[in-house]
């Protein structure tokens, strides 16, 4: 060894490490390692110049260009070359240290450095201009204009012990020298480096295309988190020309396909279109035939792919944080993130065109990406959202956010606020143009930095504020339409299901080579739609950290939101802020979602803090002042659904409810009157969307009826607003409750028809296939319909019969008393009048159709409204209706209770309501007979009945009796002879015509001796008879 002879001077020791470093010799003598190459030429130059045939460090460049330049037969392409010259200088480097001369050693380590930095200097130059040393292996030219030579030695330095999913990829990793990619890519001028890194870029964007989450991703994805650690790797990417593809025909899918980020971001286990979609196929490899395979297995595959996504998602974040920390690129990340979005704004819609916009599986990536990005400002304090400035999205250029559906404000409102001049600044900038000074009230907004002058004249907003509304628009693009496409894919598998029981059914009735395609057909079907439905489950529902990240985002959202208002107090104020209602109406939408979904998943919301979301519930959701939209209003109900204890088995949801200030104070009232705006929500299937959403309402008020501190605010509501919205409330539930069982109960009777015609084989058989098929699709169709349909009945009937124990007044008032008697009537007629069997039905039970608890709800709520007459009115309503009543109704009722098991009280009591009604309807008419014919302008234009009250309407001029035209009114505020608004308010009481009414009743009844206290109704008992006028 060298070093271990100290007789050789510096000079021999420096030319004895450099021809080991560059495996060169300038004497043709005998060497060692035949990889050595003579350079003869450079030896007879050096010879006529008069100088030594030794290497140093003077020379070593020029030994190391003749070199490279020679074309030796036998030697190393240049690269490989110049990989082993650094492997070689850092091999004599550790050497050196067992050299015991200092000075010796340190002038060595010197002369190896010198050569490192050379070595690398010539990589730089040979990757950048590959043809200037020429190459004397073909193999080596063909590879070179595949990829980057350097390529391989990237992912060396990366390899790690965590290796891809799968085994061994498709790219081999060659462990470079130590520390030669640090000092490649380090203190280097960009012009060098740039040709290098444009073509590792593009290099590991084609090692990820179309690579699914169980392909080779996390190699190429470590070697592009170590290129933007370096400045010179940063600078050079965001200046690829495919760091943005430009063109004509660019939109969401291209910059997925061809950036140099889409392709990592692409990478997923989501399914995509056929065209673009990746390898392994993660569906049929981890969940093909799912059905057969061990529960372990399953997990096994959820737990592969929930962790390999998320070494994608911190990847791709260290990407973005390391460009968004160095102020050179940040801009550039923004703009990118921005045209990502912008160009797959239609991602919105129901149906997305995938040759157009990015896939799901990207935008599932970017929603993970975006969180993690969020989460120095998700603090529980949220201390930062001061920073949010909401005049972003009206005047910052790089997201276009106001073509989106405001909170209340139409987009006229938004351009009219936009464009209106605030006084105050106007005077202070002394500026005329309009323009100018909206621009600068803009950049003034706010001290806390949320709107600063930018050099170029336009609005700059911190990252934070940026940082905010990308992620609002990437959720609502990303993961909440990922959940919008899991439900309606849970739709489709639960169509095929029933699809494929019709024809299997139908196949064992008359088989048919069509039923077997068919039924071939929808099996397969089913089986992709599950992989499908499996692999979302796997990389989103499964991922509990990925939703509490978004919690933690929307907590904010609506802090943030509530903010503009003043903060979580009651009530609000009467005139929306505009700031507020200019807001994109999704911040709110999908806050709501993501909280339905994740009250589904067990666990999901373990650890979350759900008060901020509680008291925004509570404030808005029956404030169409501040939100227009009456389904959202809606949605916010269908989450207190999910958090009603029994459903959502936490114990966390029951103090929102039972322990919760403004839950107390407010949530009953709004629900209430929420039930009452969404009869007219303006959509044109408003008659049936109110059916549901009053599904979710009544279950809501149902569990709060069962504790005290909501029972008694609802009491005390009914007797404040007796007249008001609790009136209301009664109305539509009376509405529905009569339309509902009746649309069941003529349904039963279709189904009953049907049943029949398919229970006659003999006929059925003789009917073409095609009609068999619709008719028991229709068959089908009608159970459903009759399901549904019973089940909201039942719920309106109970609520009927629990309210009224507590609550009659309002049931009682002249508006409504009649209302309800008809409404009771009806159903005791259909229950146990002469067609109830015709509603026998083989398993009632499979339809909701309960008749038995019905008849004990509709009589308790007889009796319960008969305790609380005190005026004895509803017994002359019940016998006024002559749709319905029939006084033996009452007595077969009994007889069908005591054989249910009715409470005996009950029975009596029911039974002596129907004595009284009997009573009431004789002296009704002797009271008619005695009236005998009324002039016609006594009479009600609607009813045809004598009024009793009579009011003008302001518009049509037209007298009606009160209590009638308040009926009317409870569910339609307009004048039913000219359309034009009405309300109770506004009727002016006719006391002319209501004195010649009275006086017309009074001759009659003296003329007829009947005694002068009957005119109030007041029952007189006589013995044993009741009597009532």
């Amino acid at each position: 060894m060298a070093t271990a002879k100290p007789q050789r001077s510096p000079q021999e020791v420096e030319d004895i490490i450099l021809r080991k470093i560059f495996l060169v010799t300038l004497n043709d003598s005998a060497e060692t390692d035949s990889r050595t190459v003579y350079l003869e030429l450079t030896a007879a130059e050096l010879l006529s110049e008069g100088k030594d045939l030794r290497l140093s460090r003077d020379l070593v460049e020029r030994v190391l260009i003749d070199r490279l330049s020679g074309g030796f037969q036998s030697a190393e392409p240049p690269f490989q070359y110049l990989i082993g010259c650094y492997r070689r200088a850092y091999d004599e480097g550790k050497k050196m240290t067992s050299m015991k001369d200092k000075n010796l050693r340190s002038e060595m380590e010197l002369v190896v450095k010198q050569a490192k930095k050379l070595i690398v200097s010539y990589c730089r130059i040979h990757l950048a201009n590959p043809e200037l040393f020429g190459s004397s292996s073909p193999s080596d030219s063909t590879r070179k204009s595949n990829v980057s030579p350097l390529l391989p030695y990237v992912f060396g330095e990366v390899a790690s012990t965590i290796d891809a999913f799968g085994g061994a990829g498709t790219s081999e990793g060659v462990k470079p020298p130590p520390g030669f990619v640090d000092e490649f890519f380090r203190d280097s001028d960009f012009d060098s480096l740039d040709p290098v890194l444009k073509q590792l870029y593009e290099d590991l964007r084609g090692s990820v295309l179309k690579v699914s989450a169980l392909g080779n991703f996390q190699q190429p994805l470590r070697a592009l988190m170590l290129l933007v650690s370096f400045p010179v790797g940063a600078k050079s990417l965001v200046n690829h020309p495919w760091w943005i593809p430009k063109g004509a025909y660019l939109n969401g899918r291209v910059i997925e396909m061809t950036s140099i980020l889409g392709p990592f971001f692409h990478v997923s286990a989501l399914p995509d279109h056929t065209i673009f979609k990746s390898q392994p196929d993660v569906g049929q490899q981890c969940f093909s035939e799912a059905s057969t395979r061990r529960p372990a297995d399953l997990l096994s595959s959820f737990t592969t792919i929930k962790t390999v996504m998320n070494n994608l998602y911190d990847g791709l974040s260290e990407v973005l944080l390391a460009l968004l920390k160095n102020t050179e690129t940040r801009e550039n990340v923004l703009e990118y993130l921005a045209e990502v979005i912008n160009k797959n704004a239609s991602r919105a819609h129901i149906q997305v065109d995938p040759l157009s916009c990015a896939s799901s599986g990207m935008f599932v990536n970017l929603s993970a990406v975006m969180l993690r990005l969020c989460e120095p400002f998700l603090d529980a304090n949220l201390t930062k959202r001061d920073k949010i400035d909401p005049k972003y999205v009206f005047y910052s250029d790089r997201l276009d956010l106001r073509p989106l559906t405001a909170l209340h404000a139409s987009s006229e409102e938004v351009v009219e606020w936009i464009n209106r001049e605030d006084p105050g600044k106007n005077k202070s900038t002394g500026q005329n143009n309009e323009g100018e000074n909206r621009l600068l009230q803009s950049q003034q907004a706010s001290s806390s930095g949320s709107g600063q002058l930018s050099n170029v004249g336009k609005p700059k907003y911190p990252f934070i504020c940026e940082c905010f509304f990308m992620t609002a628009r990437v959720l609502n693009l990303g993961l909440l339409k990922a959940f919008s496409d899991f439900k309606h894919l849970v739709q489709d598998i639960s169509r095929c299901e029933d699809a494929l029981s019709t024809f299997k059914a139908l196949q064992g009735q008359s088989p048919s080579p069509q039923l077997d395609s068919e039924i071939s057909r929808l099996e397969k079907e089913i089986e992709l739609y599950s992989q499908e439905k499996l692999c979302s489950e796997a990389q989103i529902l499964r991922d509990g950290e990925l939703i509490q990240r978004a919690l933690s985002f929307y907590r904010l959202m609506v802090v943030w939101l509530v903010g503009m208002v003043g903060g979580f107090k009651m009530p609000l104020l009467s005139d929306c802020p505009m700031e507020f209602a200019c807001m994109p109406e999704h911040f709110i939408e999908d806050a709501m979602e993501l909280l339905i979904f994740a009250s589904r998943i067990p666990k999901a919301l373990d650890g979350v803090m759900l008060d901020d979301f509680m008291n925004f519930i509570i404030m808005f959701m029956a404030s169409p002042q501040y939100i227009r939209n009456p389904y959202l209003r809606a949605k916010m109900v269908e989450v207190l659904n999910c958090w009603i204890p029994r459903r959502s088995g936490s114990s966390i949801t029951a103090s929102l409810f039972e322990g919760h200030q403004l839950s107390l104070e407010y949530l009953v009232r709004n629900l209430l009157k929420l039930y009452v705006d969404i009869e007219f929500t303006g959509s044109h299937t408003q008659f049936y969307d109110k059916f549901s959403i009053r599904h979710n309402i009544a279950e809501l008020l149902e569990y709060l009826w069962q504790v005290p501190s909501h029972r008694n605010a609802w009491r005390q509501i009914a007797k404040e607003e007796e007249k008001g919205v609790y009136l209301n409330f009664l109305n539509f539930l009376i509405n529905d409750s009569i339309f509902l069982l009746d649309e069941s109960l003529n349904r039963i009777l279709e189904l009953k028809k049907l049943e029949a015609e398919m229970a006659n084989t003999v006929e059925w058989e003789r009917r073409p296939a095609q009609e068999r098929q619709e008719r028991t699709r229709l068959f089908h169709s009608q159970e459903n319909l009759i399901r549904m349909d019973m089940k909201l009945a039942n719920e309106d009937v109970s609520m009927l019969a629990f309210t009224s124990e507590q609550i009659t007044v309002p049931f009682l008032l002249p508006e409504m008393v009649e209302r309800v008697a008809s409404m009771l009537n009806y159903f005791l007629l259909q229950l146990v009048g002469p067609q109830r069997k015709s509603l026998s039905l083989k398993d009632p039970e499979k339809y909701e159709f309960r008749p038995k608890e019905l008849l004990k709800q509709i009589v308790r709520v007889y009796v319960h409204l008969a305790r609380g007459d005190a005026e004895n009115i509803f017994p002359a309503a019940i016998s006024r209706d002559g749709r319905s009543y029939n006084e033996q109704l009452f007595g077969a009722a009994a007889d069908v209770l005591r054989r249910i098991g009715e409470d005996g009280r009950v029975i009596q009591e029911f039974l002596d309501l129907g004595a009284k009604a009997k009573v009431a309807a004789t002296e009704a008419m002797d009271t008619e007979e005695t009236l005998g014919e009324i002039p016609d302008e006594f009479l009600d234009p609607i009813q045809y009945t004598l009024m009793k009250d009579p009011v003008i309407l302001p518009s049509s001029k037209i007298t009606v009796d009160r209590p009638v035209i308040q009926r009317h009114l409870l569910s339609d505020s307009t004048d039913p002879f000219n359309r034009s608004h009405l309300a109770v308010d506004m009727l002016i009481p006719n006391t002319e015509l209501k004195a010649r009414i009275e006086e017309f009743v009074r001759s009659k009844k003296h003329g007829e001796g009947l005694p002068l206290q009957a005119e109030k109704g007041v029952i007189h008992t006589s013995g044993d008879e009741m009597l009532i006028d």
